[in-house]
């Protein structure tokens, strides 16, 4: 009995030294484990495809950490190539104690085969760590073997057919854009000639023939030219002022005709005694100005009284209900620099409403053709 007690306590003791033994073997969690893995987000590719390798590195936030770097074109196995980089991140975990390194990139394979992918290797303060190797199966692209005349590659992605109504927006900002832009012509060149954009106007009353030739007597009489000697000055004007009422009065081009023909066109219109003075006022501005002519002073102030006599007896009495005939004068309102000012704030108003429109049209084009 006694050997059977002591053999049952020499066995837990050795069960006891045992399991001590092996704790002591096995590390402590969460002190400086490091943890490198490389995973395909597939085992089965075809030829040509794209697939994505991650490389998944986690160690003590501390720790100095290096990854392997891949470029693209690198043959990581015979028949497997890098793409590119797809990108790289750090994670903090255990509330920081810890990092998580993760490096994304794109592979394809150009050939069928079982391939076996070898470790990649990282090193953590200076010591290296591998991850598992890798399988991956790449296939031949799928033939119809019922047709093997027929060989088709791998579609694209299909785009929705053309619509008219998704490209309105774009044409109509085009429009508009371009009519601004032949606006901004419009403005650059009146800017340049310094042009007003909106001439203002006012309306002036139409004065009556004989009120007209009466004002033009007027002044004749008090630049005082008929007493001079030589007057041919004088009488070019007074007859001009003549031509110019019966032109008016009368409806025909006096100011084209002789002297002679207008006094017969005149006599059609009034009798000839009611002419006589005026033909021989015409006959004297003649000889003043073609042969001449010497004329005494108060030969030269009973022929403007003949010309004030003919312009009253013929001169047609206004209407005062008839509506005034009115012209259009226009008129300058501001300087120069005000309206050079203001066109230039108008162009760039209008060039900023350009730009916007051309980049929306754009943004718009972008994401229909995308």
């Amino acid at each position: 009995m006694r050997l059977d007690i002591k053999k049952t306590i020499r066995e837990l003791l050795g069960k006891l030294i045992a399991t001590s033994f092996l704790f002591l073997l096995l590390p402590l969690p969460g002190i400086a484990q490091v943890v490198f893995e490389a995973r395909i987000d597939t085992l089965v590719m075809v030829i040509g495809e794209q697939r994505e390798l991650t490389l998944d590195l986690t160690c003590d936030a501390k720790q100095k950490a290096r990854m392997p770097e891949l470029q693209p074109g690198q043959l990581i196995a015979n028949v497997v190539e890098v793409v590119e980089r797809l990108g790289s991140d750090t994670i903090e975990v255990n509330d920081g104690k810890r990092k998580q390194v993760v490096d994304r990139y794109a592979i394809t394979a150009w050939d069928s085969a079982f391939v076996l992918v070898p470790p990649f290797e990282a090193e953590v303060n200076g010591e290296k760590y591998q991850s598992k190797a890798l399988a991956l199966k790449v296939l031949m692209m799928p033939v119809d073997t019922l047709h093997t005349d027929q060989f088709f590659p791998n579609k694209d992605i299909q785009n929705n057919p053309f619509s008219w109504d998704d490209w309105k927006p774009v044409i109509w900002l085009v429009v508009v854009n371009q009519l601004l832009a032949l606006l901004l012509l419009w403005l650059y060149g009146h800017w340049r000639e310094n042009k007003p954009l909106i001439q203002l106007i006012r309306r002036k009353r139409k004065l009556p023939a004989h009120q007209v030739a009466m004002n033009e007597i007027e002044r004749i009489k008090s630049e005082r030219k008929w007493t001079e000697e030589d007057s041919k000055e004088y009488y070019t004007e007074l007859t001009e002022t003549l031509r110019n009422y019966i032109h008016e009065r009368y409806g025909f081009n006096a100011m084209e005709m002789t002297s002679s023909e207008i006094i017969e066109r005149l006599l059609k219109e009034q009798d000839e005694e009611a002419l006589r003075e005026l033909r021989s006022l015409f006959q004297t501005a003649d000889l003043v100005k073609f042969a001449k002519y010497s004329t005494m002073i108060n030969e030269n102030d009973a022929n403007l009284v003949c010309a004030i006599d003919f312009i009253n007896q013929t001169k047609l009495e206004e209407d005062p209900n008839a509506p005034q005939e009115e012209i259009i004068v226009p008129e300058e309102v501001k300087q120069s620099q005000t309206r050079s000012l203001t066109m230039k704030i108008v162009m760039g108003v209008c060039a900023a409403i350009a730009f916007a429109l051309a980049v929306a049209a754009l943004y718009f084009t972008i994401d229909l053709i995308r």
